[in-house]
């Protein structure tokens, strides 16, 4: 005896898609970690996450996010402040090219935006820095638009200047 088998959700998938994202917020509802930046929708603090937890652990970059954030609260104190003061700061987190493209981008973001973030991920992808992953995660999470990489697209890595 066999029993009765409902027809696949949809062709290709073992699983009916629709129900993915729904699933995986309530079980991250549930057993996601507290962070620091996940209070917060302003695109500079979800930027400097992102950047500082490239090839570093959350752990690691927790005590770094709020020292960078106490020293450099807005976009703006951040494009004005010495260079020294930002390596300085950064120094334990490694790859030092992350706190100088950190700087630069924060100096466009000024000059080309008005201080305002561009909100599309090839606006994003296109400063230093930043690849098309974190543009992504960036545009998904600061202005809650879909932004995830699809199959076929390139995920190089940030660019630099």
């Amino acid at each position: 005896m066999t029993s009765p088998r409902s027809p696949a959700p949809s062709p290709g998938f073992p699983f009916d898609p629709a129900e993915v994202a729904p699933r995986l917020l309530a079980w991250y509802g549930a057993h996601g970690r507290d962070l620091p930046w996940r209070h917060t929708r302003d695109p500079y603090r979800i930027w400097l996450s992102e950047i500082m937890l490239q090839q570093t652990t959350v752990t690691a970059v927790i005590p770094y996010y709020q020292r960078f954030l106490a020293a450099f609260p807005t976009l703006a104190a951040l494009a004005a402040a010495p260079p020294a003061r930002v390596i300085e700061l950064w120094a334990g987190l490694g790859y030092y090219s992350r706190a100088r493209n950190l700087q630069r981008t924060a100096q466009l973001v000024i000059e080309r935006y008005g201080g305002r973030f561009p909100e599309t991920v090839e606006e994003l992808a296109a400063l230093p820095g930043i690849g098309r992953s974190t543009a992504g995660a960036i545009v998904a999470i600061a202005f809650d638009r879909p932004a995830a990489r699809r199959r076929n697209d390139s995920c190089g890595g940030g660019r630099s200047l």
